[in-house]
């Protein structure tokens, strides 16, 4: 596996994850999954990481699957196919907060991989394309799951029915992203300083308060999220980090700010 697929750069508590094969637009390749693997492992175990940002090398973002896999796939041959979901799934799975700073086109299983994290920022020059409907192929790896939850239905079904492709104004305008960045250098600042944000936060607090985040949805009944965050906050109760956090609200007021 080549290491420079994929570039791991640590800052101040992020962890800035590149997809690094811009002559192929970042696509999802065998090699390419495993090297993201490889980096989400790495910037995991880093005590001082808090949050992870994914961006990609070059033009694009990440243009979905290598055109033989889909080639492959109508010879019978779907396990490649399974093969690329590994890389945005792996994203998902994360225990850490992440953010995808979307640089250029996201098609595809590419769209799947900024779908994957928990904030999306973009660049202007950032484009939204399910492709699956010119493809004539079922979207896949829980695209419409994901997309559905992201944007609501009618949105999603525009994207994936009936091939709507979004700038990133318009993906702004769907609440698929949370903000718009000139610029790429810009982007992955903007990604990074968000990131930040948590530097002053114990890693297991963040880490339980994602699974929050990310069960809430599935989550049916608000006396089963009642339960769970109770059970949640009363664990937070018993940190030493929020005996400090109260404390220095008491000396903000003591100081009358």
């Amino acid at each position: 596996m080549p290491d420079d697929l994929v570039a791991l750069e640590l800052r101040g508590g992020v962890a800035v994850v590149t997809l690094n094969d811009p002559a192929r637009r970042n696509i999802l390749t065998a090699p390419l999954v495993q090297a993201i693997d490889a980096a989400m492992d790495r910037a995991e175990r880093d005590e001082a990481t808090r949050c992870i940002v994914l961006t990609g090398a070059g033009s694009a973002f990440c243009a979905g699957a290598e055109l033989a896999t889909l080639r492959g796939a109508a010879d019978g041959a779907f396990d490649d196919i399974e093969v690329v979901y590994q890389g945005f799934l792996r994203v998902r799975d994360s225990p850490l907060p992440t953010i995808a700073a979307v640089n250029g086109p996201a098609v595809g299983a590419g769209f799947n991989l900024a779908l994957a994290c928990d904030v999306r920022l973009a660049a202007a020059s950032a484009r939204f394309d399910t492709r699956f409907a010119a493809l004539r192929l079922h979207p896949g790896g829980g695209h419409a799951w994901m997309l559905a939850r992201a944007v609501g239905q009618q949105r999603a079904t525009l994207a994936c029915l009936f091939g709507e492709v979004w700038d990133a104004r318009a993906a702004l305008d769907a609440g698929l992203v949370a903000a718009v960045i000139d610029g790429q250098a810009e982007l992955v600042d903007a990604a990074v300083a968000l990131g930040q944000r948590l530097a002053h936060q114990e890693k297991v607090y963040v880490q339980r308060l994602v699974a929050t985040l990310r069960a809430a949805l599935s989550t049916t009944a608000h006396a089963n999220a009642l339960a769970q965050e109770t059970d949640a906050q009363r664990w937070s109760a018993t940190r030493p980090a929020f005996r400090d956090g109260v404390q220095a609200i008491e000396d903000r007021i003591a100081r009358g700010r």
